[in-house]
């Protein structure tokens, strides 16, 4: 049975693996014009029709027929560039609701536990309001509250906030990172899962960061959907979750040199920008000195590539999840009972041998910090 709207599938199925009609019909064989007039809802999809075109993306045909859990835009918290394409961003849109989806039906099935974390609701949050929370986030997550946070996915996922790599193309250079897209997260409230998913890159900092940062839109934006500058408040939120105040106050000060901060992106696994970017919010460090240290970083060529090198994390749940419940060889099964082309399973739960590629340096619970020799800096 096919779903109400079998076009709206058809056009999700081409954003999910990024074909244009054009591409869809090289591929298939299904015309480009009776593509766009199933899409547009101009005329009645046919069963050979869809049969065509499932069999040629290697989509389960069940796919046509899902009812697809609607995540709210407005609610929608997205980390990117102002650069990033409109085509590319509905990409990104589709790809989470899709993984959302995903996501609940997997937490269902096997009864995993929700997020306990905190969330805001007053209108308007002060400085001191974004540190408490992400206090409480701390302690939620069951983390110590002064110290660096190893693992910090692992912390996340225990707690039940699922983490999901996107990957959209098999060409690295057509990643969204490249076009400005980083992090994307929602959460229902409290009972409801949550999921993260996040664009990887080279660097573990900026990963961690990113993470970072969508819990921030989690616990701070879940009920206050519509504020103006919840991007600021997202990042003033994950560097208090990953450098508490009192540990910052003690490490930062106008006198800091590059050299320091590197030995503190090494400890807290920060990069060496969002520190002293946590430094200014703490009125630790001036602008000026803001400013003389930016300018340091880029006469050294660091403001694209810092000298310390942090792990990279390997998410773990929707593996679990999915190996559970279809077993080790999980990705044909699941495809077939989750409706989903089983590359993108691949892409938000790659198996732990795909991703200790990335993060061999470091197993799961130990911290992630591989630091390489620096030079003297100022």
């Amino acid at each position: 049975m096919l779903a109400a709207s079998p076009g709206e599938r058809l056009r999700t199925l081409r954003d999910l693996l990024g074909l244009t009609q054009e591409q869809l019909e090289n591929i298939s064989g299904v015309k480009q014009s009776w593509i766009s007039q199933v899409e547009t809802a101009s005329r009645d999809a046919t069963e050979d029709g869809l049969r065509a075109i499932a069999e040629a993306t290697d989509t389960p045909f069940g796919f046509f027929a899902v009812q697809p859990t609607t995540v709210p835009l407005d609610s929608l918290r997205f980390r990117k560039r102002a650069s990033a394409s409109k085509v590319l961003t509905r990409r990104v849109r589709t790809f989470y609701a899709e993984s959302y989806r995903i996501n609940e039906a997997l937490v269902a099935a096997e009864s995993y536990p929700t997020p306990p974390l905190p969330y805001a609701t007053a209108e308007e949050l002060s400085p001191e309001d974004i540190e408490e929370l992400a206090a409480q986030t701390r302690e939620a997550l069951r983390l110590a509250p002064d110290t660096p946070i190893p693992h910090l996915t692992r912390a996340l996922e225990r707690s039940g906030v699922a983490v999901a790599p996107f990957v959209l193309t098999d060409d690295s250079d057509e990643q969204p990172v490249a076009g400005g897209h980083f992090g994307v997260s929602y959460w229902g409230g409290v009972g409801e899962p949550a999921l993260i998913g996040y664009f990887p890159g080279s660097q573990g900092d900026r990963e961690r960061f990113t993470l970072a940062h969508e819990v921030g839109h989690l616990v701070l934006h879940t009920f206050r959907p519509r504020v103006a500058d919840a991007e600021q408040e997202a990042d003033r939120f994950a560097g208090a979750l990953l450098m508490p105040r009192e540990r910052a106050e003690e490490n930062i000060s106008e006198r800091a040199t590059l050299r320091e901060y590197a030995r503190l992106k090494a400890t807290w696994g920060v990069s060496m920008q969002a520190l002293i970017q946590r430094g200014y919010g703490l009125d630790l460090v001036g602008e000026t000195r803001r400013r003389s240290l930016f300018v340091q970083l880029s006469s050294k060529g660091w403001r694209k590539q810092e000298p310390v090198n942090v792990g990279r994390e390997a998410p773990l749940l929707l593996w679990t999840l999915l190996s559970r419940k279809f077993g080790q060889r999980p990705y044909r099964p699941a495809a077939e009972s989750l409706a989903v082309p089983p590359t993108m399973l691949r892409s938000i739960a790659p198996t732990p041998v795909e991703t200790s590629k990335q993060s061999r340096q470091e197993p799961p619970e130990s911290p992630v910090l591989a630091v390489r020799r620096i030079g003297q800096t100022n």
